[in-house]
């Protein structure tokens, strides 16, 4: 198998569009397309590259049995969803699927078994979350005052907010709000429609933007 082949395969396990794989490598569409046609044989970001395809760059130069850098050998999966279906999640855990039915991303941080990975759109948390960036969400870990959560907002969607508890409520239960970064945007209170927090943000992933 070539480079080229070897590319390509990985890019359609994971489901990526040259396109999108192209701007994780942080490279042009067409050098990635002159890539998979064979007409590179010696990427100068072979590294980026890997790392769109969730890869060890020795892989996609030479082949072999190891897809799997060193230092990936111990990671594991999660999930690359999106706000449709962490919407679901609020009411049924954990997510489950064939590997096709899914995008995913490695960690080697031990998060739980129901972790997924989101990527963030729109600019309602700007300017520290960009459209494209990916936050990694651990449902097992309780938000402090000031952390990250996603939140089913009553809608079928899931929304990503500052998490911000005010008070208690006559049932002595947690009345929050979620705050965006971009004050064009709304605050939403839980006392004011239901809101119910799905977990906290444990990582944020930042992919090199085009200029």
């Amino acid at each position: 198998m070539t480079l080229a082949e070897r590319v390509k395969k990985r890019r359609r396990r994971l489901g990526l569009t040259q396109v999108k794989a192209a701007a994780l490598a942080g490279i042009r569409q067409q050098s990635w397309v002159s890539i998979e046609e064979g007409k590179t044989s010696k990427p100068r970001n072979i590294v980026g590259i890997a790392s769109a395809l969730q890869c060890s760059p020795d892989w996609l130069m030479n082949g072999g049995p190891t897809l799997l850098s060193h230092a990936e050998v111990g990671s594991r999966k999660i999930p690359l969803i999106n706000v449709v279906q962490a919407g679901a999640f609020a009411e049924k855990a954990p997510i489950n699927g064939d590997d096709d039915d899914f995008e995913y991303l490695l960690t080697d941080m031990n998060w739980s078994r129901e972790a997924f990975a989101l990527k963030i759109e729109g600019d309602s948390m700007a300017p520290s979350f960009h459209t494209g960036d990916v936050v990694i969400i651990d449902p097992d870990i309780e938000p402090q005052p000031g952390e990250f959560v996603v939140a089913k907002n009553g809608d079928h969607e899931a929304t990503f907010k500052k998490y911000r508890p005010v008070s208690f409520d006559d049932r002595g239960e947690q009345v929050f709000e979620l705050v965006p970064l971009n004050t064009d945007y709304p605050v939403m209170r839980s006392d004011n429609i239901p809101i119910r927090v799905i977990g906290t943000m444990v990582e944020h992933r930042i992919y090199r933007r085009k200029r």
